[in-house]
C-alpha cells in the first residue's frame, strides 16, 4: 500500500496539468491550494489515488482531512479527522479513519481509530532474527475499533478509559519460502476485546504539525475470555514525544516507544515493528514478538528559509523486537534514516504535506502522508 501512497504524488501532479482542461478541477485544486478560508473555520479536503503493487494490482482510493477548532475558537486545540478508502483489481478492499478531537478548553479529548480490510500481510516470523524475506503471504480480513474517552484532570493532563476490539477473519497462509516453518498462534483468526486505562499529558496545540511541547501516554490493556476475547493477554503502550523550536521555522522532534505484551498473543496484536510513522523503511510487521522498544528523531525545515510553502526534514531511528527482558540484546538493534520534502498545504493552520524516503539494510520505503509523522 506505501507504494499507492507515493504514486499519490503523480497523480495529483497529473490533476494539476489537466486543469487548465476542466474548470471544476481548476477551481478545486485552486482552492485546495490557496487556503482562502479564515483560520478559525473548518477546512475540508478530499482527493483521489491511484497506485501498484504485485499483491495488489492496480489500486485506487480516495483520501480525505477534516480539521476544525471547537467553536471555532483557535485558542483551543486543532482536531483533525482522516479517512482513506481503497480497492484493488484484486478484490482486495479498506476503508480507515483515525481521529484526535478535543472539545472547548480542552476538557475531553478523544483519539481513535477505525480499520477494516481485506488485504495481504506479509509474514517473516517472529522474532528479531527473522528472515529478510517474508515466509508467508497471509490473506485475511482484518477490522479494529479503538477508542479513547480521557477527562483532563490538570493542565494539560487526561486520564480515562480505552477500548480495542479486533477481528482476523479468513486466515489463509500462503508460504512463500522452501523453510519450513509452524503456524502462529492465531493462525486461524481471532476475536480479541480489551478495556483498559489511560494517562495522557498533552501539551500539543496542532497535533499534525507540532512547533513546541510534549506529549506522554502510558496505557494499559487487558484482553481477556471474561468479555469475550478469544487470548488473555495484557499490553503495555508507552509513547513519549519532544517538540522544541529551534528558530523561528525549525523544529527539532524526538519519540520513545515501548509495547510490552504478556500472555497468549496472537501473532496479528503482538508488538510490530515500522510503518509509516515510525521506523520508517521497514514494512510493518517486518519485525514482530511480545515486546518492542523504539525511538526516532528527526529536524524539520518549516519552511525552507529560501521557500515561501516548501521545507523538508531528515530523520534517523533504532529499536529492536524482543520476547523478554533478558533477552534485550543490541546486537538486535536495527537503524534507519532519510529525508523528505514538505510542502505546506494549509497554510493559516499551519498543516504540511510530506514526502518521505527511508533508508535500511533491506530496501528503502517510500510515503505520501498529510500531517507529520510524529
Amino acid at each position: 500500500m506505501k507504494t499507492g501512497l507515493l504514486t499519490t504524488l503523480f497523480y495529483l501532479l497529473l490533476i494539476t496539468t489537466q486543469a487548465q482542461n476542466s474548470n471544476f478541477i481548476n477551481r478545486y485544486w485552486n482552492k485546495l491550494i490557496n487556503d482562502t478560508t479564515h483560520v478559525s473555520k473548518p477546512k475540508f479536503l478530499a482527493y483521489p489515488t491511484l497506485g501498484y503493487s504485485p499483491e495488489t494490482n492496480l489500486e485506487f482510493g480516495l483520501s480525505s482531512l477534516y480539521v476544525y477548532y471547537a467553536k471555532e475558537d483557535t485558542t483551543n486545540r486543532l482536531s483533525e479527522v482522516n479517512g482513506f478508502s481503497f480497492v484493488t483489481l484484486e478484490n482486495q478492499y479498506g476503508l480507515f479513519f483515525d481521529h484526535n478531537i478535543y472539545t472547548d478548553k480542552s476538557k475531553w479529548i478523544f483519539p481513535g481509530r477505525f480499520r477494516f480490510q481485506s488485504f495481504p500481510l506479509l509474514y517473516y516470523g517472529i522474532g528479531p532474527n527473522s528472515p529478510a524475506k517474508h515466509i508467508a503471504l497471509v490473506e485475511t480480513q482484518q477490522l479494529q475499533i479503538k477508542e479513547r474517552a480521557l477527562r483532563q484532570v490538570l493542565p494539560n493532563l487526561f486520564f480515562g478509559l480505552e477500548v480495542d476490539f479486533q477481528k482476523l477473519r479468513n486466515v489463509n497462509f500462503i508460504q512463500t519460502s522452501e523453510t519450513f516453518f509452524q503456524k502462529p498462534r492465531g493462525s486461524e483468526g481471532s476475536t480479541n476485546l480489551a478495556f483498559g486505562l489511560g494517562l495522557v499529558y498533552d501539551k500539543r496545540h496542532n497535533v499534525l504539525n507540532v512547533r513546541e511541547g510534549i506529549f506522554s501516554e502510558l496505557a494499559v490493556l487487558r484482553y481477556a475470555n471474561t468479555w469475550g476475547s478469544d487470548y488473555n493477554f495484557n499490553s503495555i503502550i508507552t509513547d513519549s514525544r519532544f517538540y522544541k523550536r529551534v528558530n523561528k521555522r525549525d523544529v527539532f522532534a524526538a519519540q520513545v516507544l515501548g509495547q510490552f505484551n504478556s500472555g497468549d498473543i496472537p501473532f496479528n496484536q503482538l508488538a510490530l515493528f515500522g510503518g509509516e510513522n515510525i521506523n520508517r523503511g521497514y514494512y510493518y510487521g517486518r519485525f514482530r514478538d511480545n515486546n518492542q522498544l523504539t525511538a526516532q528523531v528527526e529536524y524539520r525545515f518549516l519552511p525552507l528559509p529560501f521557500a515561501k510553502r516548501w521545507g523538508a526534514a531528515v530523520f534517523g531511528s533504532t529499536g529492536t523486537v524482543f520476547d523478554k527482558f533478558k533477552n534485550l540484546s543490541p546486537d538486535d538493534v536495527v537503524w534507519s534514516g532519510g529525508g523528505g520534502i514538505r510542502f505546506l498545504l494549509f497554510p493559516k493552520k499551519d498543516i504540511f504535506t510530506r514526502i518521505d524516503v527511508a533508508f535500511t539494510k533491506e530496501k528503502p520505503g517510500f510515503y505520501l502522508f498529510i500531517g507529520e509523522a510524529f
